[in-house]
């Protein structure tokens, strides 16, 4: 109406429009726009707009909405599936890595027709068959600091499907500096948990006691080193991380069609305000037990905090800028990098994999030399070097813990056959029998090499206790290229 008429004729004239124009549009954002829904829509998408809550203004927000989804992987795919189902109208997709046989049995979003393919058009090939109305839009590379900003900001809402701390932390402070509700989850080995974080957005720096937070705000630190496992170490179960992209999928639809994600700071243009009942934010964790019998689902909602004053994105003194953040400034990977080692063993206590087999195999190792394999015993069921036994990592660490507390509290030396495992103590005929150590990727058993000195096992210096460099994945690729790597 506004353009028709002309611009009024104060001098803040322009800015009025801009104002107008602005209050329109969000007022169009919160109810949809009044339009009919075409044959096609209303056939597809019945079923839901019957739901209470939803009706056609919900189901046309959701249709002019822009969802963006970072992680085409086990939590992007059921995301999608759900979004794309639902009637979203944009779909943005940022992943750079190709199907993967081992992705199949959680990405239920790519198949094995398509492996070697960038997951981005995998995905987005499978969702057209699901519903060929909304438009597509594939980012077939990763999301980082300097393209973050220009990727996020046109759309309504952000979807982290992401597997690691460094990229959460950035999208969360982008969408944080740009004002977009975020939807964060995660999910490694039989749980997962989420969170919905910004939501409704508000301006940075805004702390009125109700502003909800953002990912730094409930995660000011990034996890420990030792919790920073993928998949391929750690294993996934496929109906977890799927269960969590289905509530990230649920809590966006949620925040779309109710309009949540309109800043907190916009106001509408009569009296009607949208209930923002996502204020208060949850962290929602899912347990799921292969052992227990057959039960109730296991889950545990934990109220979380508001945004904190101290807060380093959001807070009100934060001098965080889309400019610092594409210069490097903070540096996401080394703010969640694995801090540098304290275990630096010589080279007298390494020995690749090449040098052990050959050493074996001319017999100038002792008969009664030890072979510890510190991988979890799951890993270790599907293969091991000939002799080796099984001493998890975890358990060997838990070990060393309670041997330093009983000598701190005067307990007498321990033994070797109170340490080590009883395969391994009873075959310590000769105390000075070397001891090799062996993990997945050669990581852990550096680590193990220090414990067990620690906690005596080389009798003063007197035991040689090595390091097989490279662990399993070495052994695979220098000696037996037919070994079961997982």
């Amino acid at each position: 109406m506004e353009e028709r008429t002309g611009p009024p004729s104060s001098q803040n004239g322009t800015t009025a429009v801009s104002s107008v124009r602005k209050r329109t549009s969000t007022e169009e954002s919160r109810r949809g726009p009044s339009r009919p829904l075409t044959q096609a829509e209303f056939e597809r998408y019945s079923r839901q707009m019957i739901v209470p809550g939803m009706g056609k203004e919900g189901q046309l927000r959701l249709i002019n909405s822009r969802i963006l989804i970072i992680g085409a992987g086990g939590l992007g795919c059921p995301a999608a599936q759900y979004v794309a189902g639902a009637g979203v109208g944009t779909i943005g997709i940022v992943d750079g890595d190709v199907v993967e046989t081992s992705n199949l049995h959680r990405q239920v979003g790519h198949s094995t027709s398509r492996i070697g393919m960038k997951k981005v058009d995998s995905l987005i090939t499978h969702l057209r068959h699901l519903n060929p109305l909304p438009r597509y839009i594939p980012y077939p590379f990763h999301i980082n600091a300097q393209n973050a900003a220009d990727i996020i900001s046109p759309f309504d809402l952000v979807m982290d499907c992401t597997d690691n701390p460094a990229t959460r932390y950035l999208i969360s402070d982008v969408c944080v500096l740009v004002q977009k509700p975020l939807v964060s989850a995660a999910s490694v080995q039989k749980s997962g948990q989420l969170i919905v974080l910004n939501c409704p957005p508000a301006p940075q720096g805004q702390l009125d006691g109700t502003t909800a937070p953002c990912y730094r705000c409930c995660f000011p630190k990034p996890p420990p080193p030792s919790s920073m496992v993928s998949c391929g170490e750690a294993g996934i179960m496929g109906p977890v991380v799927g269960m969590m992209g289905v509530a990230q999928a649920g809590e966006a639809l949620k925040i779309i069609s109710s309009a949540l994600n309109i800043p907190s700071s916009t106001q509408p243009l009569d009296s009607e305000v949208v209930d923002r009942n996502l204020r208060q934010p949850y962290l929602l964790i899912y347990s799921y037990d292969l052992e227990a019998a057959i039960g109730p689902m296991s889950f545990r909602a934990l109220k979380m905090a508001g945004r904190r004053k101290k807060c380093f994105a959001c807070g009100e003194n934060s001098t965080l800028s889309l400019e610092g953040i594409r210069s490097g400034t903070p540096n996401y990977e080394q703010f969640c990098s694995l801090p540098a080692p304290k275990h630096a063993l010589s080279a007298e206590e390494r020995i690749t994999a090449t040098e052990y087999q050959n050493l074996k195999e001319r017999g100038l190792l002792p008969e009664h030399h030890l072979l510890v394999d510190t991988r979890e015993k799951e890993h270790f069921s599907f293969g091991a070097i000939d002799g080796a036994v099984n001493f998890p990592f975890g358990k060997l660490l838990m070990t060393a813990a309670q041997v330093k507390r009983d000598k701190s509290n005067g307990g007498a030396e321990p033994q070797t056959q109170m340490i080590l495992p009883n395969e391994l103590a009873l075959d310590t005929v000769d105390g000075n029998a070397p001891i090799f150590v062996v993990c997945r990727r050669g990581l852990d058993s550096q680590e193990a090499v220090e414990k067990l000195k620690e906690m005596g096992l080389d009798d003063g210096g007197k035991r040689k206790i090595m390091d097989i460099i490279g662990g399993m994945r070495a052994w695979k690729e220098e000696v037996d290229s037919t070994f079961p790597f997982i």
